[in-house]
């Protein structure tokens, strides 16, 4: 690289530095004004957005034609191709979501747990804003409408910063974002969108500790471990769907046959879609030669322990040998692991060590082992006699979700609207002092 065009590099790079510092401290300072806005204000905002985005359908499809357009020239497959592309339906379905979030309670400023101490004064806990929220996310630019609603609705800043290939559309999404704001009388800069496509603004936004409280990713595996493992700022995120249904000896016969189904075929490339079933040895021979059928002829791939082979060769079903890695893996795709159980126990052992903790489900009409299963296993959502493809924030009515997390701190499962507050505590006295 010669000296001049090392120069150049140098230069862009501390001009993205810059713009990135810069957005980190407009989004702090927007926060303030956001977070003492009142509910009727945030509302009002959430339906001035969604009134932009409806009267300016055919200026987002125009943008979003400038994407598709750039998408297929690089060589974009069809499934990316789809999940960039802007329709009527999907237009309507963001201006919808921002309308229902206006609708939803707002978490910000609710008091909990208030009581009377020995000492006599009053201890409770406060919901507020985290604060300044950075969100990464690739293809869709739906998300950018409905991310910035629900951080808008919590009493949040965010600053969002979409994949390269939905630039234009993104950025027509954000003017109708501040028209919206405008119209409340909100700063802009409580929803600021990226608008350099260059990847080093993503390391500077997760630099940007003094500005930003919380990173969410949302994207492929490869995105999410990135971000987890350079990002400075603490990080709410799954990294893998691994879920699990175990039909146990107490099962429903019919129950288990169709929520296991349902777990694998209602959607194949969800987070929340079953990828290992378990089923425990006493009714595996009763209920596999069924269930192993209905997949065959939906068109999903086997992959399945000795005994699970040896009940299924004398039904006449083909099945590939699973080997270690199939117990680990997120397929996203219409491939299923299988795996016979002694029972329980070795189900749950089963699951605490393979599973990516986000949702287990028990087939099971024994109550007993269904509080066992609730209690052991290690994951944010652990359901009975239900499809895991209920792991969702609309479906849980938390009204809508930013995403799904798999860690401890600070959210857990479907993040929702009080996923993105905390708590404070607020102590009311009168004139009280310690003894």
């Amino acid at each position: 690289m010669n000296a001049n065009m090392k120069s150049g590099v140098q230069s862009s790079m501390q001009d993205i530095k810059s713009y990135m510092a810069s957005t980190g401290r407009a989004a702090r300072d927007a926060s303030r004004a956001i977070g003492k806005a009142s509910t009727g204000q945030k509302n009002e905002a959430l339906l001035a957005i969604a009134a932009a985005i409806g009267s300016q359908a055919e200026v987002l499809k125009n943008a979003n034609a400038l994407d598709l357009k750039a998408g297929k020239d690089k060589g974009l497959d069809a499934a990316l191709l789809d999940r960039l592309e802007l329709t009527d339906e999907r237009i309507n379905a963001m201006a919808e979501g921002l309308r229902q979030i206006a609708a939803l309670p707002d978490p910000v400023g609710i008091i909990s747990d208030l009581a009377y101490q020995p000492s006599g004064i009053q201890v409770g806990r406060m919901r507020v804003p985290l604060g300044v929220i950075g969100i990464i996310y690739e293809s869709r630019p739906n998300v950018t409408a409905d991310a910035a609603g629900l951080c808008l609705k919590s009493g949040n800043a965010v600053i969002l910063r979409g994949g390269s290939e939905a630039i234009n559309s993104n950025q027509a999404i954000a003017k109708c974002i501040r028209d919206g704001l405008a119209i409340a009388g909100l700063p802009a800069e409580v929803v600021q969108v990226i608008e350099t496509t260059e990847r080093a603004a993503v390391g500077e936004l997760l630099r940007l500790k003094e500005s930003v409280d919380v990173i969410i990713p949302r994207g492929g595996k490869g995105l999410i471990e990135r971000i987890t493992s350079e990002s400075e700022v603490p990080v709410i995120k799954h990294l893998d769907g691994i879920c699990h249904v175990y039909i146990d000896d107490d099962a429903d016969r019919d129950k288990a046959i169709k929520v296991a189904f349902n777990a694998k075929t209602q959607r194949y490339g969800t987070c929340n879609t079953m990828e290992t079933l378990l089923l425990a040895e006493s009714v595996s021979a009763e209920i596999l030669p069924e269930l192993a059928k209905m997949y065959i002829d939906a068109g999903v791939e086997i992959r399945a322990c000795e005994s699970t082979r040896s009940i299924l060769t004398g039904s006449n079903i083909e099945t590939v040998a699973a080997n270690e890695a199939d117990w680990s893996t997120e397929y996203l795709a219409p491939v299923l692991s299988i795996k016979i159980v002694p029972g329980i126990d070795a189900a749950i052992s089963h699951i605490n060590k393979y599973s990516s903790q986000h949702t287990e489900s028990i087939i099971t009409e024994n109550y007993t082992k269904s509080r066992q299963f609730l209690r052991e296993v290690d994951s944010s959502s652990v359901m009975v006699n239900a499809s895991t493809r209920f792991a969702d924030g609309f479906e849980y009515g938390l009204g809508a979700e930013i995403g799904i997390s798999t860690d401890k701190l600070h959210a857990r499962g479907p993040v929702g609207l009080e996923g993105l507050t905390s708590q404070k505590y607020i102590v009311l006295g009168d004139g009280h002092i310690r003894q």
